[in-house]
């Protein structure tokens, strides 16, 4: 995904932070262990959040250890895994790959192509851990592209890349089921109409598509609009769901850290 989906520090106890930060050092780790330096290059806010979530709706046993990095050579850092940490980092590699490949599709770079090129065997090797959402992911990536084609609005392009994303929050058909490809869909559709707000000047300068461009009125508060109406929907969702462990973590993703970008590319446009 594209690491919209980030936790606000400032607002996050120490504690909450240090949990947060073991699950994304166990990331990484699984990353490392099943797809190399490769694999690492991959890691996502976005996919912790979904490894808390999932680790939280589900209860999940958290393996705890401490280890050492490239980015932390001299201490030890801690280290949480649980069975959504293997799952994210499949997805993730997928994810990925399928990312590659929009951006060649829609640029035609030289770096997009060489991205498809050297994650193909590792995209294989995911695919096979999860055949069938594999081929739910290829089916939606595939309607996302066909769609792209045709000069769609942001809303439908948003309704495609949520399709996928529920795709990656149904962890099982179960109860939850519902409420997981709820708040997956809208966060979907959500990223979708960030990563798009967040290109805009670029996709101008380049010439590039972007389904934002050609709009005449305030485009700040029309995305903030846009954005917000998906988030109250997440959020909906979310509410539905017995997290009680890390909730605090999740509340704080979900209320606060959504915006943070958002924030950003506005305190920057003021600033100019």
């Amino acid at each position: 995904m594209f690491g919209y989906v980030q936790i606000r520090k400032p607002e996050l106890k120490i504690k909450d932070y240090d949990t947060y930060r073991s699950f994304y050092c166990g990331l990484c780790s699984i990353l490392k262990d099943n797809y190399g330096i490769l694999g690492e290059v991959t890691l996502t806010y976005d996919m912790t959040f979904l490894i808390v979530l999932l680790s939280s709706v589900y209860d999940m046993k958290a393996m705890k250890s401490e280890e050492r990095c490239i980015v932390h050579p001299a201490k030890k850092h801690k280290v949480t895994v649980t069975d959504a940490t293997s799952y994210a980092a499949h997805m993730n590699i997928i994810l990925s790959y399928y990312h590659f490949i929009d951006d060649l599709n829609d640029e035609g770079s030289k770096k997009a192509y060489v991205g498809s090129k050297l994650y193909s065997s590792h995209f294989k090797k995911a695919i096979k851990r999860y055949p069938k959402k594999a081929e739910l992911i290829k089916q939606g990536f595939e309607r996302f592209l066909k769609l792209e084609s045709t000069n769609p609005s942001i809303d439908e392009l948003a309704d495609a890349f949520g399709k996928i994303m529920t795709v990656l929050f149904n962890y099982r058909k179960d109860v939850f089921s519902d409420y997981l490809k709820g708040l997956g869909y809208h966060l979907g559709r959500y990223i979708y109409i960030m990563d798009a707000y967040d290109d805009l000047d670029e996709d101008i300068n380049k010439g590039c598509f972007n389904p934002l461009i050609g709009y005449e009125g305030d485009i700040d508060s029309y995305v903030e609009k846009l954005l917000m109406a998906e988030i109250s929907e997440a959020a909906r969702f979310y509410q539905a769901l017995p997290c009680i462990e890390y909730s605090d973590i999740l509340g704080n993703i979900i209320y606060a850290g959504v915006w943070n970008r958002f924030d950003k590319i506005r305190m920057d446009k003021g600033a100019r």
